[in-house]
């Protein structure tokens, strides 16, 4: 017989949610505030309701039966629509607010302080979480476990990390655009000479591992032309890069994005830029549209509208 969903408490849903992300009575009932001889009582109500076990026991915890996970989703889905009518009382200021961003570094690091402030001033108890993003964060964002995403995409037809390339699901919208620059010492040989691709090869580079790839849309572009780069040292972020170029003793350089030179001109001021010496459709080919990233479930939300916005405001370039 088929049950009516106004005899089911719907805070037992939320309880469900929480032990599907937490696999234990005890930590469950640790967030809900509650012992964990309450919890066990809401576990067996939503078996009695659903007629299913939900969770097995396991050495491990407790293990979501095949119905429990293939509500996970749905589940999630429900709350968050919940959330999003209570978000449109418009005489106070939601409390408790929570707020998972995945940035790209160092850009976060020159560029989140603005936008901090703007949330504590319109949520004053928000809680923000902010990850660098890597190659798992649109696996978090498709998760749930992160709200946006902001992070640089490339250009080149063939790079594999595209707008293009994006699942369906993800929605987007571009920001600004950057072309990545040689950063090397203000000391550094290269400087004495003419600067062009034979300068631009000879010289050791400092590479970057960029979502589990070692080459990117540069490494196309000259391959294209029968050159390549000699990779001395390899990195894994834009940070340790930029650091190892600035050190003395080497005459290593690395390429990074432009919008580096502020960052560089607050960590490593003995680091200059110069611009890679290619032609114009080349250099092109290589823009990079840094861009906001979030799943489509989230398009209405209103904490994730009011979010984007202020980073459109904040990060947009301005008209004259």
């Amino acid at each position: 017989m088929k049950k009516s969903l106004a005899r089911l408490d719907l805070n037992l849903l939320f309880t469900l949610q929480l032990l599907l992300q937490e696999q234990s009575v005890t930590k469950a009932a640790k967030k809900l505030n509650v012992t964990p001889p309450t919890v066990s009582k809401s576990l067996s109500k939503l078996r009695e309701w659903f007629d299913d076990p939900l969770f097995v026991k396991t050495p491990q915890g407790l293990k979501p039966t095949p119905l429990a996970l293939s509500m996970a989703q749905d589940l999630s889905d429900w709350l968050q629509i919940g959330s999003q009518l209570l978000a449109k009382r418009g005489d106070e200021t939601p409390k408790g607010v929570h707020f998972n961003l995945t940035m790209e570094s160092p850009l976060l690091l020159i560029m989140f302080n603005e936008l901090s402030q703007q949330i504590y001033q319109r949520y004053p108890d928000a809680k923000v979480k902010v990850s660098n993003w890597d190659y798992d964060s649109i696996e978090s964002i498709t998760h749930g476990e992160a709200d946006i995403g902001f992070t640089g995409r490339e250009s080149h037809p063939r790079s594999k990390e595209s707008l293009d390339l994006l699942p369906y699901f993800i929605d987007f919208e571009v920001l600004f655009t950057d072309l990545p620059q040689i950063y090397l010492r203000k000391d550094h040989p290269a400087l004495q000479k003419e600067w062009n691709m034979e300068a631009f090869l000879k010289y050791p580079h400092i590479n970057i591992v960029w979502e589990k790839s070692e080459s990117w849309a540069l490494d196309e572009v000259l391959a294209e032309q029968g050159l390549t780069r000699h990779v001395a040292l390899t990195m894994a972020s834009f940070e340790q890069s930029l650091f190892m170029a600035a050190q003395p003793g080497h005459q290593m350089i690395t390429t990074a994005p432009e919008y580096c030179q502020r960052y560089c001109q607050q960590m490593h001021p003995d680091l200059v830029s110069l611009p890679i010496p290619l032609e114009q459709p080349q250099l092109d080919s290589l823009l990079i549209p840094f861009t906001m990233i979030w799943h489509k479930r989230n398009s209405q939300n209103p904490k994730i509208a009011w979010l984007k916005k202020t980073i459109k405001t904040l990060y947009s370039p301005r008209e004259n």
